[in-house]
């Protein structure tokens, strides 16, 4: 038996594969991953490397073995993500892997968004394969907004279509985190979580922090959604994903990501990571 993590050389991935070498020795973690030689390093450490293409299923019916505990974790190919998970699903059950662990979305089948559509399909392809399951509803990342903020230091604003709708995002590492606690312990089969942030925040509150810390004045310019839209391609944005984009600045402005039970911390056994932290290890 192996815990398996899939698209594991990709951000988040790579963060769990280093939580769970923390956690249990190497001869006991997997990946399986599209490129072997992306892996290289990880496979010198000791850990199994498996091909595992989303868009192949032919190369999944090596990926996985009876017995193995698997992280799914959703793939970056938006308007795809449905067939390809469910490809991953049937190899595992094909397998009989003992767990089915995936990253969906914070909200689950009550998400308002259209970016949770095929997170929702994902889940419902996992129940209806009867594996053993367990959801992790990832939220917001704190890395979606500091990634941007040399832009935002360029321009001397924050630029979106929120509102005063909070945001209750945690860092990627505090999900990884969640992900290898889920994948080492027990009791976790069958299980729902709603993971997100311990303190939610606005905009507003996020550009008066950059200000703060960068000691430049950011402010929070609100937008109406087609000028927020407008705002992302000119900016280089692939129209189809501003457009999701924006769709998630109306959802948070509905409370949508807002959530705060706690499900995050308590599996991490601390307090997840401020967003105030993620800005300040940004600006470094």
């Amino acid at each position: 038996m192996s815990i398996v993590v899939t698209g594991a050389t990709g951000a988040l991935g790579r963060l769990v594969v280093e939580e769970l070498l923390a956690r249990v020795p190497a001869a006991d973690v997997a990946v399986a991953v599209r490129d072997k030689a992306k892996a290289a390093d990880l496979a010198e450490r000791g850990v199994e490397v498996r091909i595992a293409d989303y868009d192949a299923p032919e190369t999944l019916s090596d990926a996985f073995r009876a017995g193995d505990r698997v992280l799914l974790i959703s793939g970056n190919a938006v308007g795809r993500r449905v067939p390809q998970h469910t490809a991953v699903i049937e190899a595992a059950k094909a397998a009989g892997v003992a767990q089915l662990a995936y990253t969906g979305i914070l909200g689950g089948p009550e998400a308002d968004f259209e970016l949770a559509a095929e997170h929702k399909g994902t889940e419902q392809a996992l129940l209806d394969s009867g594996l053993p399951y367990t959801f992790l509803r990832n939220g917001w990342y704190h890395e979606n907004y500091t990634a941007q903020l040399a832009g935002v230091l360029k321009h001397g604003t924050v630029v979106g279509s929120a509102g005063e709708g909070r945001i209750a995002s945690a860092a990627r590492a505090d999900y990884a985190a969640a992900a290898a606690a889920v994948l080492t312990g027990e009791g976790h089969l069958n299980r729902v979580y709603e993971l997100s942030g311990d303190t939610a925040w606005t905009m507003a509150e996020y550009a008066a922090e950059v200000s703060a810390q960068s000691g430049k004045e950011i402010a929070y310019t609100e937008l109406p959604a087609d000028a927020h839209l407008s705002a992302l391609t000119g900016a280089g944005v692939p129209e189809g994903f501003a457009a999701l984009l924006v769709d998630v600045d109306a959802a948070i402005s509905r409370g949508s990501l807002g959530h705060t039970g706690g499900d995050l911390s308590r599996l991490i056994g601390r307090a997840t990571t401020p967003v105030a932290a993620a800005i300040a290890a940004a600006l470094a």
